[in-house]
């Protein structure tokens, strides 16, 4: 039986009461207000960023031992099985963008541990534009819609990182053939950040996440990527749907690096810097398990739109690292659900913990289903056996010295803002060379300012003088047609 949502029975739901046959309607036909009410509140605000997203469950096995490094317990043996959500992301365009396009993708993983939900927050890239919180905004502002035009201008774009000369190594991963996955499924997805690792001694561990895709890596071209933009917006939504429907699984293997605590002091990077890498021949990969997702969402909305990944939720054994981005991010990612979904947006079953029970104080607030019963106290500590504190903490401690104030990151040895972009530029072959100075000139030639031009020309030049040569030869070639 069809009902309102007091529960009482429709009637008619194809005709609207009115005054008599043809005549106005009537305010008192509660089931055609509550329908357009409900309608007119059926969108939520969409993400600043990663607004484009599709989502799958699965799960996490894990092939090898790393109990030597972490005490968390979903990574305590071999063959251990946890419940997965992942979300997949463009970062820049709007809710209603195409999927193939230039932008890098959002790789955000929810595990649901025994010891509560633990969110990876990544991209498909392993560095980022900027290194410091405080940019993002500005950043983020500079690659969305402008104030007086109402779309991106390649003026804004190219001027702010200009003015960001540590954005050279991501600009490089974006404009190269990576820039456009050819799906979901042919991409590697990085926790990008540098993150902490306990093991059941106490030692302190930092670590960046690899996950692999096992089912090769597949890229478009630039013209590849309009043309299917074009004739399919939704185009890796679509692939990473029907995969699924037809048993076809998408995994990814993930490794991790790992660097002992007191050996980043001394490392020649700054290893807490996300606009850099650990090259690998540092700090070699090392294989933990497997992600495979096997289940679509039933709503897109409930499921994909309103789930909410904050990488400030840990679990025991592992922890932040000193690392700017991802401190401001431990903030910035939970405050943005709480405006988007609301405080009680942890209730919301693919945010809820699955395979055990949040057990908190927190009450109230819009939508609240947290009330617990007529004995269950909303403080602490209390005489009627609530939940308590453990007094473990989930992490090692970060040492800390110096006095407050506002910092440049600490230099290290070969820390510069160009070093890695020229060696990223010098790994690929002479064809990914020529396809990345190709978009690289296509957006830049269309800025109006020869002073941006000028600034970013030369952040290319100071990575690699072939790579600035080569830039600044095509960008001239485009400019003069």
């Amino acid at each position: 039986m069809l009902t309102t949502e007091s529960g009482a029975p429709v009637a008619d739901n194809q005709n609207s009461a009115s005054a008599g046959v043809g005549g106005p309607l009537l305010l008192q036909d509660q089931h055609l207000l509550e329908k357009l009410a409900r309608f007119n509140r059926e969108r939520i605000p969409e993400r600043v960023v990663h607004a484009r997203g599709s989502g799958a469950y699965g799960h996490f096995e894990v092939t090898d031992d790393v109990t030597g490094f972490t005490h968390a317990d979903f990574l305590s043996a071999i063959g251990k099985r946890t419940e997965v959500f992942l979300r997949f992301s463009t970062v820049a365009d709007s809710l209603g963008g195409a999927d193939a396009v230039r932008d890098p993708r959002g790789f955000a993983v929810k595990f649901y541990t025994e010891e509560g939900n633990y969110d990876l927050v990544g991209n498909n890239t392993p560095v980022f534009f900027i290194k410091d919180p405080i940019k993002f905004p500005d950043f983020i502002h500079s690659q969305k819609r402008d104030p007086f035009t109402g779309k991106q201008e390649p003026d804004n774009v190219w001027d702010f990182w200009a003015h960001a000369p540590e954005a050279t190594h991501q600009v490089t991963w974006l404009m190269g053939d990576r820039g456009i996955p050819a799906s979901y499924r042919h991409m590697n997805g990085y926790g990008s950040h540098t993150y902490q690792w306990t093991n059941a001694q106490g030692e302190a561990f930092f670590v960046k996440y690899h996950f692999k895709t096992n089912q090769g890596i597949r890229c478009l071209s630039a013209e590849q990527g309009a043309e299917l933009a074009g004739k399919d917006p939704n185009s890796h939504q679509t692939d990473l749907l029907q995969a699924i429907e037809r048993g076809v699984h998408p995994s990814w293997t993930l490794y991790v690096q790992i660097m002992p605590a007191a050996e980043a002091a001394d490392y020649r990077f700054n290893p807490f810097d996300l606009t850099k890498v650990w090259p690998h021949k540092d700090y070699p990969l090392q294989r933990v398990g497997r992600l495979v997702l096997d289940r679509n969402p039933d709503n897109v909305f409930a499921e994909v739109e309103q789930a909410a990944f904050s990488p400030n939720n840990f679990v025991p054994g592992i922890g932040p690292s000193p690392d700017k981005m991802l401190q401001g991010r431990l903030f910035a990612y939970a405050d943005a659900h709480r405006y988007r979904l609301g405080v009680n947006h942890t209730l919301l079953a693919v945010n809820a913990p699955k395979a055990t029970t949040a057990q908190n104080y927190g009450r109230d607030g819009f939508m609240a289903s947290n009330a617990q019963g007529r004995h269950a106290k909303n403080y602490e500590p209390n005489s009627y056996d609530g939940p308590v504190e453990t007094g473990r903490p989930l992490s090692a401690p970060l040492a800390v010295s110096g006095h407050t104030g506002t910092h440049e990151a600490p230099l290290h040895t070969k820390d510069d803002a160009f070093f890695q972009a020229g060696e990223l530029y010098r790994l690929m072959s002479e064809e990914e060379k020529r396809r990345l100075v190709a978009n690289i000139a296509g957006g830049l030639s269309q800025v109006s300012r020869d002073d941006v031009i000028e600034k970013n020309l030369a952040h290319f030049h100071a990575a690699d003088p072939d790579y600035g040569k080569r830039v600044e030869e095509a960008v001239r070639a485009l400019r003069e047609d």
